[in-house]
């Protein structure tokens, strides 16, 4: 099977091809084609990944290419893994927003209106190659914002386009540790859009286990969410929410945190890969080993601002080994192997929500065979989560909009709609501000 890897060059593609080696079972993937814009950057991954095989007999092999067309011919899974602008303009993203007094987060707020107003032609490209080129293969979305992506690519790929994202995996495996559960044998309730969803319950042996923890503020403050938002808070919720709620719900917090951090979380990233890729100009550089000590520095640092706000303190262990990779190599053998398996996917959402359209993506159980993944029949979400779930599929509708149109004025509309974006005003000079950094939005007129 061949997996063709759009963002080869990203500093996370050692993860998947960390996951296919230990896959040992039949029809897994054989031939791995890595596409980068940047040439530099691909080697720099190819010598990661060199060195991961060493000793693996049968490992996938590995090419790279900057051909777009090349890479996809002939793909049976293609991962969408890329980043327009780079962590640069990641970077621009949150100064932009901060400057205003607002969130410039990746996938939140203004930063993510931004990143996804830059990302949708781009990613609506791929996907019309990808039904012209390889019209059998499966597209599984990483790139964010992965539930606006995703959707854009759904238009285009249908149900053969499947986002995911390792925050809710990452969650329940929490609440499952923290009562003693196995999270390989728990059903997760879990229900939402990418990055805005909420557990609302967790079985084991068909008996409901959240209530008891909900009940435990002991239990309940012990791990990651209930150091983020505080056990009174989730006890008032009723469910334990994804993390990216954070910026919701201590929005003001979050944002002075982010003003006085003496760099964004964009700004550091992109230093510190700038220094990892770097070093790996150098022939006689250990590639593997800077690059897990460049990945265990960033993952110690994820969403750092957030909890020095909460006072939640340093990551635990036990959260720091990733996971989407896991996430995608249990997606695609599923459906190569007609292995069934329940994940927790970006989908189109059919009839399972009824506050939403039957085309609109949301993040959900869904059962996974040769077939795709089909989501899961879901309880009505509580008003407060409906109204937040809605609002914030609205506004990705007006991001859709203005990157099909072109047109200035719905992308204003986009900024402005978003409940962490508090003034029309402020939408237009946030649209103006974005323009000026990247030359990627000069379609916006």
């Amino acid at each position: 099977m061949k997996l063709t890897i759009l963002g080869g060059g990203g500093f996370r593609v050692p993860l998947v091809y960390g996951a296919l080696l230990t896959d040992r079972g039949e029809g897994r993937v054989t031939d791995v084609v890595l596409h980068d814009l940047d040439a530099g950057r691909l080697q720099a991954v190819a010598r990661v990944l060199a060195e991961q095989a060493a000793g693996v007999p049968d490992a996938p092999a590995v090419t790279a290419t900057t051909d777009l067309d090349d890479a996809l011919r002939g793909a049976d899974f293609v991962f969408s893994a890329i980043r327009v602008g780079g962590l640069e303009g990641r970077a621009d993203d949150e100064r932009v927003a901060l400057a205003e007094g607002v969130l410039g987060q990746e996938t939140v707020g203004a930063g993510g209106i931004a990143y996804g107003l830059r990302t949708v032609p781009v990613a609506v490209d791929i996907a019309r190659r990808v039904a012209r080129l390889a019209p059998d293969a499966w597209l599984i979305n990483f790139t964010n914002p992965a539930g606006l992506v995703t959707e854009a690519m759904s238009r285009h790929l249908g149900d053969r386009v499947i986002g995911i994202c390792d925050s809710p995996v990452g969650l329940g495996r929490r609440i499952a540790r923290v009562l003693g559960a196995d999270p390989n044998e728990a059903w997760i309730d879990y229900v939402g859009l990418n990055h805005l969803g909420w557990v609302r319950g967790l079985r084991v042996a068909g008996r409901d286990e959240l209530p008891r923890l909900l009940a435990d503020p002991g239990l309940l403050g012990s791990f990651e969410e209930g150091k983020l938002f505080g056990v009174d808070w989730l006890r008032s919720l009723g469910a334990i929410p994804n993390e990216y709620l954070h910026y919701y719900y201590f929005n003001r917090e979050t944002v002075r945190a982010y003003q006085q951090a003496e760099k964004t979380r964009g700004a550091f990233l992109a230093g510190q890969q700038a220094r990892f890729y770097e070093e790996m100009r150098d022939p006689g550089a250990a590639a593997l080993a800077a690059w897990d000590r460049t990945r265990a520095e960033r993952e110690a640092t994820y969403m750092a601002e957030n909890r020095e706000t909460a006072g939640a303190g340093d990551r635990d262990a036990d959260d720091l080994s990733g996971g989407y990779e896991k996430v995608a190599l249990a997606l695609m053998r599923a459906i190569a192997r007609d292995e069934r398996a329940t994940l927790i996917l970006n989908v189109r959402n059919g009839s399972t929500l009824g506050a939403l359209d039957a085309d609109a993506v949301i993040e959900v159980p869904c059962l996974v065979d040769a077939n795709g993944a089909h989501p899961m029949s879901a309880a009505p979400l509580p008003g407060h989560a409906a109204g937040l779930v809605t609002a914030v599929k609205a506004v990705e509708r007006e991001v859709l909009a203005a990157a099909e149109s072109g047109s200035r004025a719905t992308a204003v509309k986009a900024f402005a709609l978003h409940p962490l974006v508090d003034s029309v005003n402020v939408a237009r000079r946030l649209v103006e501000g974005y323009r000026e950094v990247h030359p990627g939005l000069a379609y916006l007129r």
